[in-house]
């Protein structure tokens, strides 16, 4: 698909999402060496642990509010009052002795707006695509993420230490033109609102999501997906505790890869995949069967990442991280695309609340291999993940395929 046949929405979305993402990722990766500087760990681990917390629960609402309300207005609002609290940020980092406390409420709160405008961005995707054209456009917006996170993190690399009020002055700009930009050019696309079913608020938000538990298929893709990603999850998790603990350093001239560099390696080599292949494997699939399609790529990824779980050999780790990325690529772009359109056309708001369990629960399990991995030897670490990703393999399949069809 030609990117100038595009619907309007879409481009506004995948543009302003990918020069946000550039700059944002350049500083929310250092924010817990930010408070455990400024601070100490534990303080900036239990307080990093309680933003998930509230980001997940405020995703909930966020996806109610979009189905309630029209989500152009939601967006703009949002990502206002997001912009707001990086500049209160910004202005907190001037004086010599940073404002710590003043930073820490603001954060938060960019946390709760940030995270109750998510699911109506999610949801124009599907308000502005069709099924025919969604596999391409989550293929493009895919590849973008991965594209905006490396030049995050390269700039973050270069400029955090040193130039750390420049980015963040960089990052209140981007997020100041972000609402000007829906305002102008967002077309506001959604056919229906969910009604309200109850005069208490709380009981209707309930009632909202029970619809979304109670769509088995829904719920066995999200919860298949959940098992999925927490492989890729452990790659930053347990793979890079290992790999720190044990890998033998090579070197290349008069450079040594230790453990942490082998694992930026890692990171480094599945971005370039991504960024250089999504579009030729999306075509190359095409031609197949979708079930096909999600079951190859699911499978290559899995033998990927139950590999690089106990592999300590740079060759070994370099070789299946590429077969991983491989079936990633070959896998995302339909699953995505399939599971946007079981989502009913008023609740998307809320249904893509409801998905982001999938990212907060492989990040749960992810973080678990670390307790897990220090009782059990890499072998059985990678036979562990190759259960749960067989489990998450059979719940994506037949939750996408294997189903009655919906009225």
């Amino acid at each position: 698909m030609i990117w100038k046949y595009y619907p309007r929405n879409i481009k506004v979305r995948l543009l302003t999402s990918f020069f946000n993402r550039a700059v944002s990722s350049a500083i929310m990766p250092f924010m817990a060496l930010f408070f455990a500087q400024e601070i100490n760990k534990v303080w900036a681990g239990i307080f990093l642990l309680f933003t998930v917390v509230v980001s997940f629960f405020v995703n909930l609402i966020g996806g109610y509010i979009s189905d309630r309300f029209p989500r152009k207005r939601v967006l703009v609002l949002t990502s206002f009052a997001s912009a707001c609290m990086f500049l209160i940020m910004t202005v907190s980092l001037y004086p010599k002795e940073n404002v710590i406390w003043l930073f820490a409420i603001a954060y938060i709160a960019y946390i709760v707006t940030s995270s109750l405008g998510r699911p109506a961005m999610h949801a124009i995707i599907m308000d502005s695509t069709t099924p025919d054209n969604r596999k391409a456009v989550y293929a493009l917006d895919y590849w973008l993420v991965n594209l905006s996170m490396a030049i995050g993190a390269a700039l973050g690399g270069l400029l955090y230490l040193n130039h750390q009020i420049e980015l963040f002055a960089l990052l209140t700009i981007t997020s100041i033109i972000l609402p000007i930009a829906y305002k102008i050019w967002l077309i506001d696309e959604q056919t229906s609102q969910f009604r309200k079913q109850h005069h208490n608020v709380f009981l209707d938000l309930i009632q909202n999501y029970k619809i979304a538990f109670r769509d088995i298929p829904f719920v066995k893709v999200v919860l298949g997906s959940m098992f999925i990603f927490s492989a890729e999850f452990s790659l930053n998790s347990y793979i890079g505790v290992r790999l720190a603990e044990t890998f033998e350093s090579i070197h290349i001239g008069g450079f040594e890869v230790a453990g942490v560099r082998m694992l930026s390696i890692l990171n480094i080599e599945n971005m370039l995949l991504v960024v250089c292949f999504t579009f030729m494997i999306n075509k190359f699939t095409d031609r197949f069967s979708k079930q096909k399609v999600i079951l190859i790529g699911l499978i290559i990824y899995g033998i990927g990442y139950v590999t690089v779980m106990s592999a300590n050999t740079w060759y070994i780790l370099m070789l299946f991280n590429l077969i991983a990325t491989l079936g990633e690529l070959i896998y995302s772009p339909v699953r995505n695309a399939e599971q946007a359109n079981m989502i009913p056309v008023d609740k998307r708001g809320s249904y893509s609340a409801f998905s982001n369990i999938s990212f907060s629960g492989a990040d749960l399990i992810a973080r678990s291999t670390i307790i897990i991995g220090a009782y059990l030897i890499p072998t059985m670490m990678s036979v562990y993940i190759g259960i749960i990703l067989m489990i998450g393999i059979f719940l994506v399949y037949t939750g996408l395929f294997i189903r009655r069809p919906v009225k």
